[in-house]
């Protein structure tokens, strides 16, 4: 325990998923946090239930497509904790299955302002924070679909390649900031979405589990694990890499 202590971060789509489940771990290795989500309602019972559980946390409402949005949630960091070490681009919009014949344009952008836009303006507010605490470290979380195409997932093969991308040009810019900007790639993993995209919890096990070496979905705390390697001084050699945590699934 204690591998955050000390540290000050921010966790985009905080409320549920992979983002509940860093927000459960960082905070348990002693982070400071604002959690941040487009769910203003869910977010604020989520900072309850993790300062109840002996976490400190604060919950700020963000639309992480809007610029000013983003930049109030990394003043409410600095303004509630003094400083940013921390930054975690979880946010995400998902179209669903659909090629850009059929696309709707409208949703496309929303895709590109959410998964990769978001990343970006979050970033450019939290830089010069981090800059002024000595440093840290930024992780956007990607997809392994980043890495390999696939049928009817055209904008989210794209825009999560292009966030692979990203890292490594921020990690070329930045590294003489002492800060170090990583990806990370969860494969198929166990959240509220993917159940609900299958039908069920069974469902996507043999759907989407059957498509990694593992045989599995992975759990979200399995992606918040590797999130807090990225986020620690664990991982102080790493940057510009990206963390591929999906079962084997791009190893088929």
């Amino acid at each position: 325990m204690g591998r955050l202590e000390g540290k000050v971060g921010i966790i985009t789509g905080a409320v549920r998923g992979i983002g509940r489940a860093t927000t459960e771990r960082f905070s348990a290795e002693g982070a400071s946090l604002v959690i941040a989500d487009i769910d203003g309602d869910g977010i604020e019972k989520t900072a309850t239930e993790i300062r109840e559980a002996g976490g400190n946390v604060v919950g700020q409402e963000c639309d992480v497509s809007d610029a000013a949005s983003c930049e109030a949630t990394v003043q409410r960091a600095l303004d509630e904790f003094g400083k940013l070490n921390i930054l975690m681009n979880n946010a995400a919009y998902f179209i669903g299955k659909v090629t850009v014949e059929d696309v709707d344009i409208s949703e496309w952008r929303r895709a590109i302002d959410v998964n990769l836009t978001g990343p970006m303006l979050m970033s450019k507010y939290a830089i010069p924070a981090m800059r002024a605490a000595g440093g840290g470290s930024i992780i956007h979380v990607a997809s392994q679909l980043g890495s390999v195409g696939k049928p009817m997932r055209s904008d989210y093969c794209s825009v999560k390649g292009g966030l692979i991308q990203l890292a490594r040009c921020m990690a070329a810019d930045h590294v003489g900031d002492n800060i170090r900007v990583n990806s990370l790639s969860p494969g198929p993993i166990g959240t509220e979405r993917i159940f609900e995209r299958s039908g069920s919890e069974e469902a996507a096990q043999q759907e989407s589990g059957s498509l990694t070496l593992m045989g599995r979905v992975g759990l979200p705390m399995e992606i918040a694990n590797a999130a807090l390697f990225l986020a620690s001084d664990e991982s102080s050699f790493m940057t510009g890499d990206d963390l591929l945590v999906d079962g084997g699934y791009n190893a088929l």
